[in-house]
């Protein structure tokens, strides 16, 4: 049983998602705003948050940006409208784990919510110490470090970067990537590619000429086994 916060404005959208985790054996709580859900995450973490981008008081953008910066760990799946193609890349920018469309089945839902939290309580592919150039990962501690100094990886960054350090030179597509990281056969693969993106803005040199995590035109992406 997870504690899981629902934040939308739309009672009968709530009241769905509300009824189905209930139903699945979780405990949620509903609030209606980005302020109140800030102020209950700052009380008492949940283990996970489904975030509506559209709310009144504090945007969801904003409510995900605010969380990210105390809280790495804390798994948020964001509720998108069709056409939020904009806010959904943004809101996966700002370190969300995953996103559902509007209107979307509230079973698919319930999965994601369930893989997102199994996944997060899982060892990443191998036990030990990884190390890529100055990056070294400490799999067993979930600590990832680059020249002795620690960095700050939310749960979907640390599981991508340890299963690419797990297989030093093998090319990865897109869609084995979402795969064995986020547990999926589909979805967006724009996914992948905005985390890969955050990664290499913490742990390259240069992200826009990476020397760790290189792109594998035509397929996908290779982390270099030097």
């Amino acid at each position: 049983m997870a504690r899981v916060l629902v934040v939308d404005d739309d009672p009968t959208v709530a009241g769905v998602v509300v009824g189905y985790l209930e139903r699945a054996g979780h405990q949620p709580l509903h609030v209606a705003d980005g302020r109140k859900a800030l102020d209950t995450i700052a009380a008492d973490p949940p283990d996970l948050v489904v975030l509506d981008l559209m709310l009144p008081e504090v945007g969801g953008l904003e409510v995900c940006r605010q969380v990210r910066a105390v809280h790495r760990q804390l798994p948020i799946i964001m509720l998108t409208a069709l056409g939020e193609a904009d806010e959904r890349i943004a809101g996966l920018e700002l370190g969300a784990d995953d996103y559902v469309s509007k209107p979307f089945s509230p079973r698919e839902l319930i999965l994601r919510i369930e893989s997102v939290l199994r996944r997060a309580g899982e060892s990443p592919p191998s036990n030990g110490v990884l190390s890529a150039g100055p990056v070294t990962v400490d799999t067993a501690a979930r600590i990832v470090t680059r020249q002795g100094a620690d960095l700050s990886l939310t749960t979907r960054e640390f599981d991508l970067l340890a299963y690419l350090m797990a297989h030093p030179g093998r090319a990865f597509s897109r869609a084995e990537l979402m795969q064995h990281v986020w547990g999926w056969t589909f979805g967006d693969q724009s996914t992948v590619t905005v985390h890969v993106r955050r990664l290499r803005e913490k742990i390259e040199d240069n992200p826009t000429e990476p020397s760790l995590i290189k792109t594998v035109w035509g397929i996908g992406y290779r982390l270099e086994a030097s």
